[in-house]
């Protein structure tokens, strides 16, 4: 009531601050107009002409059908020898073994133990196992599960073994040979063994190559004690046997072909001053001077020519061929 009230003053017009243009004037429709295209419509022309279908016309190919005719006779499918991939799970490579060595490099390769530590590397490994045997016991392959336990128990016997001596130092070459007999050829010799018998379903073929595939395992390991006295790039550190005590091959002949002063200095390095490296070169070196290295590698070949020889009781074959270019690879391998 204070306020006085304002009268509404109707005579003033409403006028809009911006006046309404429109932006487009408006077409009206005109729908008497026809349509009437910019361009012209041009008849289409192939540049080839178009050959009619003819079904009573026979395909007469221009090239004549030659038979397939193989070089080599086809081996017809078996499905009856089923396939059991159980040998790669057997020793556990790379894991365990690489616990055991404490290896950090497999092949120019990290190994699972030092991406993962020990303990992945151990628990993965006996999960492959129990995975390889239970295949076996699934396609109810008895012979082949005896052939891959067997390889088990030598491969753990093997390493055993080796520890057993390092502590001592007084293997023999006979010793080493049955080290490396157990621990690394009984894989192959394994490998190959099982796969005999699953092609064949005889023992005797199975046993023939359980022995050649144990020539091949010697050889390789042989080959592997070498590549610890080298100086290329082979995927795992070199000097590493002298590091634990290991004897191999070259250091046992150096052992027992050298005068006794010699020995003491060597087996003195060996115990206590492996981690020295320029102890461990000089071991090395004397290995070298000796011919260990030269009577090692004799070996391995006499043992990759009992290997090539067994394979000479059969026929040529691709077969054959690929077996004998393992063997040469076991020998030639830069890693």
């Amino acid at each position: 009531p204070d306020v006085p009230l304002v009268p509404l003053v109707p005579e003033v017009p409403l006028v809009p601050l911006v006046p309404l243009v429109p932006l487009v004037p408006l077409v009206p429709f005109v729908p008497d107009v026809p349509f009437v295209p910019l361009v012209p419509e041009v008849p289409f022309v192939p540049e080839v002409p178009l050959v009619p279908f003819v079904p009573d016309v026979p395909f007469v190919p221009e090239v004549p059908l030659v038979p397939f005719v193989p070089e080599v006779p086809l081996v017809p499918f078996v499905p009856e020898v089923p396939f059991v991939p159980l040998v790669p799970f057997v020793p556990l490579v790379p894991l365990v073994p690489d616990v055991v060595d404490n290896a950090m490099l497999r092949r120019n390769f990290f190994s699972v133990n030092a991406l993962w530590k020990n303990k992945i590397a151990v628990l993965v490994g006996d999960y492959l196992l129990s995975k390889g045997l239970l295949l076996s016991i699934e396609n109810e392959d008895y012979q082949i599960l005896k052939i891959t336990s067997r390889a088990v128990k030598e491969m753990s016997e093997g390493e055993l073994l080796q520890m057993e001596k390092a502590r001592k130092l007084d293997i023999s070459e006979e010793v080493y040979f049955e080290i490396i007999r157990a621990k690394t050829a009984s894989l192959l010799s394994a490998a190959c063994a099982a796969g005999a018998y699953a092609a064949t379903d005889d023992k005797d073929s199975s046993e023939y190559f359980r022995q050649f595939g144990e020539k091949v395992g010697i050889a390789f390991q042989i080959k592997d004690d070498l590549f610890d006295y080298g100086t290329d790039n082979v995927g795992k550190p070199t000097g590493i046997d002298i590091k634990e005590k290991k004897m191999t091959l070259p250091l046992i002949y150096t052992l027992q072909h050298c005068d006794k002063e010699t020995k003491r200095k060597i087996i003195y390095i060996v115990k206590n001053q492996n981690t020295d490296r320029n102890k461990v070169n000089e071991v090395i070196e004397l290995v070298k001077k000796m011919g260990g290295i030269e009577y090692a590698y004799q070996k391995m070949k006499d043992y990759q020519e009992e290997a090539l020889n067994m394979l000479n009781h059969f026929p040529l074959s691709p077969e054959k061929n690929a077996m004998a270019e393992l063997v040469n690879y076991v020998i030639d391998r830069k890693s």
